[in-house]
This record gives structure tokens, sequence and C-alpha cells, in this order.
């Protein structure tokens, strides 16, 4: 089962950085959006992976769903084009590659010293389960639970009334 995961960690890393990179280098904005659907498909494999059953599907409806279509409409209805979109001069562009080689250099200095043994790590095959996670709102944290519910009940009430048109 190792092999297998190691396997699909390799495979679903390799679709993320190619999706990432594309979401970069693409011309088109829709294009853009639709790696980064990809990107965020990715991402929450490694989730599955790594035993985060309920950050794997609030990944998916909130990122790849949600916030995806939300910026999907959004490019599309701004009708973006060459004409609208300024062009940026050659010295903002040298500015942002050599502050991205910077921020490279410094997280690559920063991990260098680090220090990652097996011996140090704490193996919980139950953490990450919606299961436990279930357990834990309704039981510890069930007042709290209760509360946001309804302070997020009365914030939708509230932006229905600030929205709703009199009628006279």
């Amino acid at each position: 089962m190792g092999q297998l995961s190691q396997l699909a960690f390799y495979a679903l890393s390799t679709l993320a950085i190619f999706a990432g990179l594309m979401v970069i280098f693409s011309r088109n904005p829709v294009h853009s959006v639709l790696y980064l659907i990809v990107c965020f498909f990715a991402i929450s494999g490694h989730f599955l992976l790594l035993n985060a059953q309920f950050l794997f599907i609030v990944n998916l409806i909130v990122y790849a769903g949600a916030i995806m279509v939300l910026f999907l409409f959004v490019i599309m209805l701004l009708n973006l084009n060459a004409e609208t979109e300024p062009h940026k001069p050659n010295i903002v562009k040298l500015a942002a590659v050599l502050s991205a080689g910077l921020l490279m250099l410094v997280l690559v200095a920063s991990l260098k010293q680090a220090e990652v043994s097996p011996a140090n790590m704490m193996v919980d095959n139950s953490i990450g389960l919606v299961k436990n996670l279930g357990r834990e709102l309704f039981t510890k944290f069930m007042v709290p639970f209760e509360i946001s519910s309804i302070l997020f009940l009365s914030a939708m009430v509230g932006a229905v009334m600030l929205g709703k048109k009199e009628i006279n």
C-alpha cells in the first residue's frame, strides 16, 4: 500500500505543479480558472492521501465548487480583452521575477536547515475523519456550534432584509 500511495502522491504533485504553472502562463483567463480547478482537485487528492476526509470534501465543495464558479462568472461578466487590460512595463515584470526569486531563495534557505525524522512523527489514523469531527462538534463543542449556527442564520435573514426592495 505504501508504494501505491507514494505513486499517487507523485502523480498528484506533478498534476498540481503543472496546473499551477498553466494558471500563471495561460493567456486566456477562462483557461486559467479551469487549470486552477484542476490544481484544487489535485490538492484535494493530497488531503485524501493524508486521511483528512473533511478537508478533502470542504476543499472540493468550497474552492473547486463555489469559488471557482464565482471566478468564472466574474471573468465572463467582465469580458476582459487586450484593449481593456493595461500594459505593464518591463521594469514591473523584472521586479516581480526578482521578488519571486528572492522568496524562493528564502524558502530554500529556511528549509535547508529543517530536519524531519520519522521517529518524531506521531501517526494517528483517526485524525481527519469526519466521524471524529462530528463527535467533537456534537459533544464538547455543542454550545459554540449551535450559537454559530444561530449567528449565521441571523446574518442570512439580515442580508435578505437589507437586500429586499420596499413595496409602496
